[in-house]
């Protein structure tokens, strides 16, 4: 028996715009090709498109911590060039009023807080 899944999610954000090129969206990192075609794309296409996005590196960027005001670096740090969050678990959403990224200190305290809410041991 083969194992039936989900028809893929668009990778859009919601944060539609175009880089300076007019090559791709700065919000989900799809092309322009990918965007007209998602609609029509078969499952297959659609794997193929979040294949190329998850192996796209990282851009660095200076941030600034929402919580605390931290500059922090974000995109690098972790293993492989990848982001030091990525070696994190991933406990979603983060409170609200934090539309990005936190400082590696105020996530760490989120993710203990987060476990400890729901009363599990926290793994950092």
């Amino acid at each position: 028996m083969t194992k039936a899944y989900p028809a893929p999610a668009s990778p859009c954000v919601g944060l539609c715009r175009l880089d300076e090129g007019g090559t791709y969206c700065l919000g989900c990192l799809r092309t322009l090709d990918e965007i007209a075609g998602w609609s029509g794309f078969d499952d297959e296409q659609k794997r193929a498109v979040w294949q190329r996005l998850i192996g796209l590196r990282p851009k660095v960027k200076d941030k600034r911590c929402e919580r605390c005001g931290a500059a922090f670096r974000c995109g690098e740090g972790g293993d492989n060039g990848a982001c030091w969050c990525a070696e994190l678990p991933q406990v979603l959403p983060l409170p609200y009023g934090h539309g990005d990224c936190l400082c590696p200190e105020c996530l760490r305290r989120h993710l203990r807080e987060s476990y400890l809410a729901r009363g599990l041991t926290p793994p950092l």
